[in-house]
This record gives structure tokens, sequence and C-alpha cells, in this order.
């Protein structure tokens, strides 16, 4: 059995619909007999994946946790392990040319200065208009947020009675009293009860942020420590029919995004319903082949896209799809007129028109 779409690249794609579209002027002359080759877009599906991965460490002095620091079970990571959790998951509408629709916008010979505007894959803009692309979305800045914690090197925290504890259990010891002094001092500051203590808030910012920053080192010694980073992978799916609970994807809690064929994973599902809103016609070739030459564009149909689990909707909304469309033509010869020529601008996306203007 056919697919019901077709995946085009496991990876992110950056295409004329997904970035700032590059448009070409082509002007009709002699030289191309007055007629400008063009081609209607088909859709694209660009689904994008966002996940975390987390990396726990035990701490080394684990099992002393609850007996030197009064730290219960449940907050202590006591194996070193991988994990993995699927975030969100989002559609965007794109485009590549559709090299099965191909046409011809035919201008007079005498008509003034026709010109087609195309994107750089051939797909229609403009007809006798001027074109401007949208501007190009903006990519998310990520911004450092200022905090007031410090960083510091793990290995400057180590005291000499720590290094020159004789076992694990007194080095524990000594790495639990080291906390509880750290704890003191920074209330003997708060409470201006320290000696030499910080001048001016600033320093005092400083100052706790860098004791903050050692009762974790210490810390983590016993309940372990964690590093969470954010993944994104994309992938461009091409649709041809319809779909119902289609395994899209498979995710591991342990391995992360895998395959939709890879039992590793647990699946995550999409449909795609054709709303019908647009009325296919039955086409009678022998009638086409008598019609006047025509400027061809799309009506794109609509329809229902879905993403989930059986636990979780990830997406939902309702988006163009050209397949489930139609074509329809307006007839060349409104571009006759010699003073005062017509423009048609087009979605370059979807291949319909915008605006006629007369």
């Amino acid at each position: 059995m056919e697919k019901p779409f077709i995946l085009l690249l496991f990876c992110i794609i950056v295409n004329s619909s997904l970035a700032q579209t590059q448009v070409i002027k082509v002007n009709a002359l002699k030289t191309n007999d007055y007629g400008v080759q063009y081609m209607l877009p088909k859709t694209i599906l660009k689904v994008t994946i966002e996940y975390s991965e987390t990396k726990q460490k035990a701490g080394p002095y684990a099992k002393y946790a609850s007996r030197y620091l009064g730290v219960n079970d449940s907050e202590v990571i006591s194996e070193d392990q991988t994990y993995y959790t699927l975030s969100t998951v989002s559609v965007t509408e794109g485009y590549v040319p559709n090299k099965e629709q191909s046409y011809l916008v035919a201008f007079k010979s005498k008509t003034t200065a026709p010109f087609v505007y195309l994107t750089e894959d051939g797909v229609i803009c403009t007809i006798n208009a001027e074109y401007i692309p949208d501007a190009a979305r903006e990519a998310k800045k990520e911004t450092a947020v200022k905090t007031n914690t410090s960083t510091i090197n793990p290995q400057s925290i180590y005291t000499e009675e720590y290094l020159r504890a004789g076992s694990i259990s007194k080095m524990a010891e000594v790495a639990a009293k080291s906390i509880y002094k750290i704890r003191e001092s920074r209330q003997d500051i708060l409470t201006g009860e320290a000696d030499n203590g910080p001048k001016d808030g600033e320093a005092m910012k400083i100052v706790l942020a860098n004791l903050d920053a050692q009762e974790k080192l210490w810390r983590e010694l016993f309940t372990g420590s964690e590093e969470t980073a954010a993944h994104t992978q994309a992938f461009v799916i091409e649709p041809v029919e319809e779909v119902s609970k289609e395994i899209l994807f498979r995710f591991s809690k342990y391995l992360g995004l895998v395959d939709a064929d890879d039992l590793s994973g647990s699946p995550v599902y999409w449909n795609l319903k054709d709303l019908h809103t647009v009325e296919i016609p039955e086409t009678d070739p022998k009638k086409k082949e008598k019609e006047p030459q025509s400027i061809v564009y799309n009506i794109p149909g609509k329809a229902n896209v879905e993403i989930y689990t059986g636990a979780k909707k990830f997406y939902a909304s309702t988006i163009n799809i050209t397949q489930f469309g139609t074509t329809q033509i307006l007839g060349t010869s409104m571009l006759d007129d010699k003073k005062t020529p017509v423009q048609v601008y087009f979605y370059p996306n979807t291949g319909a028109i915008k605006q006629i203007i007369q």
C-alpha cells in the first residue's frame, strides 16, 4: 500500500515559504515570444519537534544524604541516567514547486511592458504588478538572563580537612560540615553580624551568589547533579491523501526521537482529514484542449491536522492543502489592454489569487 505522505527530509528544511521569499522579475519580450513560464506550488508540511535531554549524575555520598543532611531519598539521585522528554510538536505550512503544474502566461506583442514576478524556484507571484516579499519571520533570539549565580571551579571548594579525610564516610562528614558553615556565613551576612561583611548591596549580591554556588557544589556530592539541554529536530512531509492514526514518529524516554519503525519508542500519531471545502469538477480532456490560452491558478482545499499520543494532543489546526483543492482559469484577454494592464496578485505559498486590479 502506498504511503499516504512522502517523507522529504529528516532535518531542518529552509525553503521559499519558510524563510524570506526571494523573487525575480521576468519581462515578456520578443526573445521569449512574449510568454513567461511559471509553476504552481504544492503544499508541504514542516513538523518541528522540541524535546529535552536530562542527564543525571549520582553524588559519591548519596547514601549519606539522609544521615548528614536530613535529605529525603526522593531528593537524591541514586544512579547515573539520561532520559528524554517530548515537549512540543508543531506544524508549519510550506510549499515546493509542482513540476506537474507548469504553465505559460502569454501576452500580445504590443502590450505595454508586460512582466511576471516569480519566486527563485519558478512559482508565480504577480502578473504586471510589482512584488515585495513578506518580511521573514524573525528568528527567536535567545537572550541571556542575568542572574546572581556564580560559576566557580569545583576543585576550589575542597578544604585541607576534606582532602586529608581517610575514608568515604569521613569525607562525607566533612562535606556536610562545610555546607553548614556556608549557611552560617550567609546568615551572618544577612543579619549584619559578619566581621568584614560586604560594604554595599552590590557587593553583598556577589558574596551571596558565591556562597550559593559553593553550597550547591557541596550539596551535589550528596544529592547528585542534573543538566538539561533543549533539542529541536524537524522533517518535511508532502501530503498526498488523508491519513488516520498514522505513526508520524516514535519517541523513547531513553533514546529520544527515533524512526517510525523503531519499536524502542512509543508512537506519536497524526491525522490529516480533508474538509472537502472545494468541489472538484470532473475534467473533460477534449474540452480542455479547446480552451483558449489562459492563466491557471490554484483553489486550495482545507484540512484538519492533529498530532497526538494516547495520553496527549500536541497539535490541532486547520491548514491549507493545495493537493486537496483544484485549479481554475482566467482568460488572458484581460491582459490585452495596452494602456492600463490588469494586475494580478497571487499567494505564492498556495497559488491562489489574492487580488485583481483593473
